[in-house]
């Protein structure tokens, strides 16, 4: 009996002595010392494991008979740590060492008819494959610069014209910056995309007009002294039953450089999205493109659900990028099932590197207008980093008539593809320009926030030849002027001398209490002829606190935009008052991005004030 004791008690200490943890933390970084987000620590032997934060930290409780932790990430060599008696273990990873072949592999080709540069594969569920590639730095991404727009007299320049704008994809990738440790480069940050990411409450359109305009004013809550004035454009909601059926053409780019998990295997999962919200009316055709392109799937029906996700895990990655040659394909198959009274559209998803074909951006441009006024638009999902080009999607995108997004995880695709469908997918007003006079009585300069590759020459407002933004299904847009009141000192403004010819002495404009008269022109989306309305805007302004959510959380987000971009324009601007303004703002937010914005805003005061930091030692 006393044996089996002894025997239950030895069994009992060493359980014990077998589940004590300790806690080991510390922080990842790669080898120019930056930090990496979601690394994986991982006990040795056990399914104990932790993933590090978006500043490279990471906690995990490991037991006291463990030796080693193994971090592994996608694209660095793992690394196993053997552990001593320190509870603190930091750990620098590097880049694999690959050799890399951007070939198509042989033993996974199907039997092909070539014809020029196109390849029409026989079957929908083909592969193309090709080893992993080889990971590429982040200063191999392009973006377009910007310059900021600066503060105009209205004595002098009362006019200002752009075209709407609803891309979001600034945002979303800022994001990815922010989440992975980073800061984003400044001419990443487009600060009206930003603004524009969110949904606003603004009043549905019940006129004759699919578009209704509101306004209003505040103080400026960076700039004393100024003021900021807010425009909505809301386009009407048309429900998902009634929209015209669509003739859709997913353009997937599956060259080497989209092997990445962020990239093609992302990318299936968002367009597996966007197939379930397919109606049996729309019909779907899938075109890839690689070292050449090829058509893997024949117009479908969305009824035929299944048919079209087999097709999507068909794919692979591997080549170069012949995106010149997929495009033109795509376009070839929009328009043999063009629908007369449908969405013709084609649905390009690529991390932009097109280098093989029609790689110049003025052939590609003149290509998507020429298909533009035949009614058939590009919109442009951008996936992936490190050889992303932002600066070719963009322009491409607008050049289309469609939208551009960034999708940087599965939530962002259920975004774009599930909850803002028809958005998305559907126009309801294209070639949107906006045209303002301000009134010199009472606005002694302005400057519009963001919409600098925006921006129109006056006269072409009037001018319909002139392309412009489009507005979908339910789709707001949110401008923002920030406003030197007639009267008062600004450092900003420069000393001009008067004019001649012109009335400057606003004693000589007349009483009026118009601040402002706020013109729309656009065109119902299978027309050639723009429509014109217009209001007028009183000089009235109201307390910061007495606006609507919609003016203080865009309010907020812009100033955000201004500290990233260590704008000249950011005053006073600080973290602390755009977290304060967005908490104060959310309104239902039922989808959490709102709140998800403010941990951002943390994230990157965290992140500056290490640079800054740094810079002083």
């Amino acid at each position: 009996m006393k044996s089996k004791i002894a025997l239950l008690l030895f069994f009992a200490l060493t359980a014990f002595t077998l589940l004590q943890n300790r806690k080991i933390s510390g922080v990842v970084k790669d080898e120019n010392q930056k930090p990496l987000a979601n690394v994986i620590v991982m006990v040795k032997n056990t399914i104990i494991s932790a993933k590090t934060d978006s500043l490279g930290r990471y906690t995990i409780q490991v037991p006291d008979y463990a030796k080693t932790l193994i971090f592994s990430m996608p694209h660095y060599a793992a690394k196993e740590v053997r552990l001593g008696t320190a509870n603190t273990l930091n750990v620098t990873l590097a880049i694999s060492r690959i050799d890399l072949t951007d070939a198509l592999s042989e033993s996974n080709q199907v039997h092909r008819k070539v014809s020029g540069s196109y390849v029409q594969m026989e079957s929908a569920a083909q592969t193309f494959m090709a080893p992993m590639p080889r990971h590429q730095p982040l200063e191999t991404e392009n973006y377009n610069p910007i310059n900021e727009n600066g503060f105009q007299f209205a004595s002098q320049t009362p006019v200002t014209t752009f075209s709407v704008d609803v891309d979001r994809a600034s945002y979303s990738n800022t994001r990815r910056f922010l989440n992975s440790g980073q800061m984003p480069p400044v001419d990443a940050v487009r600060i009206e995309e930003m603004i524009n990411y969110f949904d606003y409450d603004y009043t549905e359109p019940s006129g004759e007009h699919p578009i209704a305009v509101s306004g209003e004013m505040t103080d400026s809550p960076w700039n004393p002294g100024l003021k900021l004035l807010h425009i909505g454009l809301q386009a009407k909601t048309v429900p998902t039953k009634n929209l015209p059926a669509s003739n859709l053409v997913f353009l997937i780019d599956v060259s080497g450089s989209m092997s990445d998990q962020n990239k093609l295997p992302l990318l299936k999962q968002a367009f597996k999205l966007l197939v379930d919200q397919l109606r049996p009316q729309d019909k779907i055709s899938i075109v890839v493109y690689a070292g050449a392109a090829g058509e893997i799937l024949k117009p479908t029906s969305g009824s035929e659900k299944m048919t079209i996700k087999e097709a999507l895990d068909g794919l692979e990655a591997g080549g170069s990028t012949a995106g010149g040659a997929g495009i033109e394909l795509a376009y070839k198959l929009a328009k043999d099932n063009f629908m007369k009274d449908g969405n013709n559209r084609v649905i390009l998803a690529t991390d932009g590197d097109f280098n093989v074909g029609i790689s110049s951006e003025g052939e590609l441009q003149r290509l998507i207008e020429e298909k533009r006024k035949e009614g058939i638009f590009l919109s442009i999902m951008g996936f992936g980093m490190g050889n992303y080009k932002d600066s070719h999607i963009e322009t491409l995108a607008d050049k289309g008539n469609g939208n551009y997004a960034y999708i940087d995880n599965i939530q962002e695709a259920r975004k774009e593809f599930v909850q803002e469908f028809g958005g998305t997918l559907f126009t309801i007003a294209k070639d949107v320009k906006v045209q303002i006079e301000f009134n010199p009585r009472h606005v002694q300069a302005y400057r519009l926030i963001g919409y600098e590759n925006r921006a129109l020459k006056n006269e072409e407002f009037r001018d319909d030849k002139k392309d412009a933004g489009e507005m979908g299904s339910g789709h707001s847009v949110t401008a923002l002027y920030e406003i030197v009141p007639a009267g008062a000192n600004s450092s900003y403004l420069s000393k001009n001398d008067a004019l001649k010819y012109q009335k400057t002495d606003a004693s000589d404009l007349g009483k009026t209490d118009e601040m402002l008269t706020l013109k729309i022109r656009y065109k119902k989306p299978d027309s050639v002829k723009s429509i014109l309305f217009d209001m007028p805007i009183k000089n009235t302004s109201k307390p910061l606190a007495d606006c609507s959510e919609n003016l203080r959380f865009a309010s907020a987000v812009a100033e955000f935009g201004l500290l990233l971009r260590n704008s000249e324009f950011k005053g006073k601007a600080s973290y602390r008052e755009v977290v304060a303004r967005a908490k104060t703002a959310f309104g239902k937010d039922e989808e959490g991005y709102r709140s998800e914005f403010v941990q951002l805003v943390k994230t990157a005061e965290t992140l500056d004030n290490r640079k800054e930091t740094a810079q002083k030692d």
